[in-house]
């Protein structure tokens, strides 16, 4: 019973809270940096209230999930303006590069000073800029993490940018911000909600605080999206953004599994999107771990599936084959389609057994089992 609780100062969820924008995001400082991504339907209003208020702004797109190359135009596009706050508004790609950049623009290195696992990894030499995390979809739960993942298309890898102070000041969720969003978008972000309730629930690093706060949000998340499949819903919008929330703050103290572990290498050597891998893997992952778990590893799995099943109308011991059927019938790809060939397994495998997200994962799993999950959700 010893553990930490890290999370943003301040955290603000609801219908209309994006109203609150304006005044908070002016509070740091006259020199706003927002980053953005492909949509900007948000943003020109974002802006028009910032100009009210005697703001200078500079905008930023983040047309795709962050490269190093994309985070090395974005710092050298700012050195001219000094920002004095980083504003994130999109998915979970613009929330990381809108992270990373609030981290590196005081820096007096490069990322590479920084990154881990092909960088220095050396702690930042300066506190990053304040950063505010406002999500346009439900799922990453980048808004509540001190991470930002940066992919390294050279070396086949997304790693991380990592400093505790690189928590968001403010993170502001308006379920609203994600009405209407493409239902692929939902799917595979959804998918990812309900991948970091699991998770961490299942993980080594579990503690009584990450247990409270992710183990109700796994159902509920299941059932918002499968509400979704079927028609907007503003009810299940809300409950989405507040699972995506739920898991965020418990990964951030409770880390991940082999779902991500896996996910990582195979968003750094194809480029597919992060929420669809995981939504692919977390079927075959569940049922490789229910397979080689004992003791209080299986009894939390079994309550995992005992939460699907009851959402899914069926048993606990097909819950994970009756998720993926459900997942790839709504139109989720499977991994063969999202760039991952077999000849694939054994170096996706390999590199996923020693990922940071794989360490807790709540038993051990070689490359063969690791290729087994590959197979099963080719």
């Amino acid at each position: 019973m010893s553990f930490t609780i890290l999370q943003p100062p301040r955290i603000l969820f609801g219908r209309g809270q994006v109203a609150n924008a304006p005044n908070l995001i002016r509070s740091f400082g006259t020199c706003v940096l927002i980053v953005h991504g492909g949509s900007t339907r948000h943003v020109p209003k974002l802006v028009d209230a910032l100009v009210k208020l005697d703001a200078e702004i500079q905008c930023f797109p983040c047309p795709g999930e962050p490269t190093l190359s994309m985070l090395e135009d974005a710092l050298n596009w700012t050195k001219g303006f000094a920002p004095q706050v980083v504003v994130a508004i999109g998915g979970g790609a613009t929330l990381d590069l809108g992270k990373a950049l609030a981290a590196l623009i005081p820096a007096p290195g490069g990322p590479m000073d920084h990154l881990e696992i092909v960088g220095k990894a050396l702690p930042l030499h300066a506190p990053p800029l304040p950063f505010i995390a406002i999500p346009t979809t439900a799922g990453t739960g980048a808004e509540v993490t001190k991470n930002a993942v940066i992919g390294l298309p050279d070396h086949g890898r997304k790693v991380s940018l990592r400093d505790d102070r690189m928590i968001a000041r403010v993170a502001l969720i308006d379920p609203a911000l994600t009405d209407g969003c493409p239902w692929p978008v939902t799917l595979a972000s959804g998918l990812d909600a309900v991948t970091q309730g699991i998770e961490p629930y299942v993980s080594v690093k579990a503690t009584p605080y990450t247990d409270a706060i992710a183990l109700p949000a796994i159902a509920p998340a299941l059932r918002a999206l499968m509400a979704l499949s079927m028609g907007e819903d503003a009810e299940a919008r809300d409950a989405l953004a507040w699972t995506s929330l739920c898991g965020g703050l418990a990964l951030a103290n409770a880390g991940l599994g082999a779902v991500h572990g896996l996910a990582g290498v195979i968003g750094g050597t194809t480029g597919a999107p992060h929420g669809a891998i995981c939504g692919a893997l977390l079927g075959p992952v569940l049922t490789m771990n229910r397979a080689r778990s004992t003791g209080d590893a299986r009894t939390r799995l079994d309550h995992v599936c005992a939460l699907l099943a009851e959402v899914l109308d069926c048993t606990a011991e097909t819950a994970p084959e009756a998720l993926a059927t459900w997942a790839h019938q709504a139109g989720l790809p499977r991994l063969s389609a999202l760039g991952v060939r077999p000849e694939d397994h054994a170096a996706i495998a390999a590199a996923a057994e020693g990922a940071s997200s794989t360490k807790g994962n709540p038993v051990v799993l070689g490359q063969g089992d690791l290729c087994k999950v590959l197979v099963g959700a080719g």
